[in-house]
């Protein structure tokens, strides 16, 4: 890598192995780093099983970076009209970002701000956006306290219907006007929500800070059709350094949607050993990095 050269994360998010986190599931930090990857992306949907000494304890072993992510479920939706719910998601929230700082990370992430498939029967108002924002800013200033970045994912309009393009995460970002709240951009989302791959990771600019880099149909990348070339000339443009996760589902699980009917890849180390090659030539061809780890 020259001086001139960004330097992206690359990484993976646990859910390529597990369905759920847990202190059984501790042995993926090690697999990553072993695979030649820069961070795992742990889920937090679980919190009660969560054991923030142990992972962090374990990362500083292996060597690994880490961020986590959430999708708010029904009974947190921090822009349901019932202010005791809304609490209830503000809470939570707060409890993640406590969960990613006390395990040494500095980015919680995911699908923040609205209750994930949300049986919603009309768009929402400005009073659904000025709810999110509300309650985003106080989590962001909480998370702000402790080295944090809050981010915003833009889902795809059968999982959200707040923020499905990276134009309304920063409308919203707008809102909630504080420093610390930050663009996560997905692959998967932007084929069915955006015009293309290039302008929203240019229009992200400097607020975006972790994507999902997965194929059309969440299999390995560089196996479908999604515009890479576009997606790693914006990032090279705007010299992205942040978080970038390969992201696929190895099954079907009960704490959140993952609509994992067939097998995306023989295997989730196939998944990254193939997508990771991919990627990391895309790395370098648009001046990312992409030496292994």
């Amino acid at each position: 890598m020259t001086r001139e050269e960004a330097a992206l994360k690359l990484g993976i998010h646990a859910y390529a192995w597990c369905s759920e986190w847990s202190n059984d599931t501790l042995d993926l930090i090690d697999r990553t780093k072993s695979l030649g990857l820069d961070f795992i992306e742990i889920p937090l949907m679980v919190l009660d099983r969560f054991d923030a000494r142990a992972v962090k304890q374990r990362l500083e072993e292996v060597g690994l970076l880490a961020c986590t992510s959430t999708a708010l479920l029904d009974g947190y939706d921090v822009t349901s009209d019932d202010p005791d719910v809304r609490r209830r998601g503000v809470e939570y929230l707060k409890a993640c970002v406590r969960a990613t700082h006390d395990i040494g990370a500095s980015l919680f992430t995911g699908v923040t701000y609205s209750q994930h498939v949300k049986p919603a029967r009309k768009r929402p108002d400005e009073r659904t956006w000025e709810l999110a924002a509300a309650c985003l800013r106080e989590v962001a200033v909480y998370a702000r306290s402790l080295g944090v970045n809050l981010g915003l994912e833009p889902v795809n309009r059968y999982e959200s219907y707040l923020l499905n393009t990276a134009e309304q995460a920063l409308r919203l970002i707008d809102m909630i006007g504080e420093p610390n709240v930050v663009i996560h951009l997905d692959t998967y989302h932007m084929n069915i929500e955006e015009k293309d791959f290039y302008q929203p990771a240019r229009l992200a600019g400097d607020r975006l800070m972790h994507l999902h880099l997965c194929e059309n149909d969440r299999g390995i990348p560089g196996t479908g059709h999604v515009d890479w070339d576009g997606l790693f000339r914006a990032l090279g443009e705007i010299r992205y350094e942040g978080f970038a996760a390969l992201e696929s589902f190895v099954d079907v699980t009960d704490n959140m949607h993952t609509w994992t009917w067939r097998k995306l890849a023989p295997s989730g180390d196939e998944l990254i050993r193939e997508g990771s090659r991919f990627l990391r030539e895309k790395m370098r061809q648009y001046g990312l990095g992409g030496e292994a780890a």
